[in-house]
Formats: C-alpha cells, structure tokens, sequence
C-alpha cells in the first residue's frame, strides 16, 4: 500500500500556500498540531513525511495498516482515539508537543461522523502549549472511497492544492475548549474551502 501510495503521489503536481505560517511557528519556538479533516489526509500526509512528526493513530485494524505505513514515511505514532486508549493517547502527544514536538489529528477520526471536531487535538493543544494548524486540500481530479469519510485519493497526475491556514491557540479551561473546538471546525472549513477554490 505504502510504495504504490508514493508512486502515485511522486506524479501529483503540489501547490502549497500558507508555509509562512510554519516559519513564523518555527521561529516563535512553538510547537504545532497539524489538524486535517481523516478524509483529506493523504496529500497532506504525503507533504510532511520524514520531518518526524507524531501522528495519533487509532488502535482499530485500519489505524494499524495506517501507522505501518506512516512510520516508513518517516512518522512518529502514538496510539489511541476517542473511543479507545484516548486519555493514553493524549498524554503521549502532550508529552511530544511539551518537547518540541510536532503532532498530526484527524479530529473528526477515526470514525466518525464525518467533519465534526472531537475534543482531541484541541485538549493536546491547551495542554501541550501547542498552536493549532488548520489544514486544507483538494484535487484537481480524484478517487473518493466508499467510506465513512469519502476518503480522497489524487488521481496520477492530478493538481493537488494543500493549504495551511493560520494557527491559533486554546485558551484555558472549559471555555477554552469549547471555543477551541468551534474555531478549529471554522479554520478546518475555510482551509478546505481555500484549496477547493484554488484547484
């Protein structure tokens, strides 16, 4: 799965907007969850590989071939979702991001319902002291998966548009999750928007 993953992407034509996001993250010395909607991951995914990023990853079977597959592609994995080994999960992201590291949610995984913020990588983020990273993309031309999430594969050669939108943080307490949770459904929405527009 992984090496015809890699194949096809190597063909993809990438269009990238919002690094300087990252670069001023980089520079500010704060470390970010990348959040991206499940059914979106792969362009993403792709773009990011071997910077040693922290994935959660669920511990259901699909989320099994999905961490073989991320750590060849240079992937860190925590296991865990909201339904199983959450609390376990979270801690070993907040522990990545309190080192300086980078993690990567899906907040509407690992099953569902599609593109509805679970409180995940938002709890990591006011935890960890981490910034939010609303992630965006879309494809010229594409597969969709019968699936839960309608999973997107770029066809060979398809126009990929991957956009960061900017990060924010979580303020404390309750509140601050609540608002996080909206925000980040809003910033999610608007990333994807954006790439859909440019594609």
């Amino acid at each position: 799965m992984r090496w015809a993953a890699a194949l096809l992407a190597h063909t993809w034509r990438l269009e990238v907007s919002g690094e300087e996001h990252l670069s001023r993250l980089r520079a500010e010395g704060l470390p970010a969850i990348y959040a991206v909607w499940h059914g979106l991951l792969l362009a993403p995914l792709w773009h990011r590989r071997r910077r040693g990023i922290t994935l959660l990853v669920s511990a259901h079977a699909d989320g099994s071939r999905l961490a073989s597959a991320a750590r060849r592609w240079g992937y860190r994995v925590v296991h865990g979702s909201s339904t199983r080994g959450g609390k376990g999960g979270l801690r070993g992201i907040v522990r990545v991001l309190r080192g300086g590291g980078d993690a990567a949610f899906t907040p509407d995984g690992p099953r569902g319902p599609a593109r509805v913020v679970k409180g995940g990588a938002v709890a990591a983020a006011q935890h960890g002291a981490a910034a939010l990273v609303p992630v965006g993309a879309h494809a010229s031309s594409a597969w969709r998966a019968p699936s839960w999430d309608g999973f997107l594969v770029p066809r060979p050669f398809a126009r990929v548009r991957i956009v960061y939108g900017p990060p924010f943080r979580v303020g404390e307490g309750e509140p601050g999750l609540a608002e996080g949770c909206a925000r980040l459904a809003e910033s999610l929405r608007r990333a994807e928007s954006e790439a859909r527009c440019a594609s």
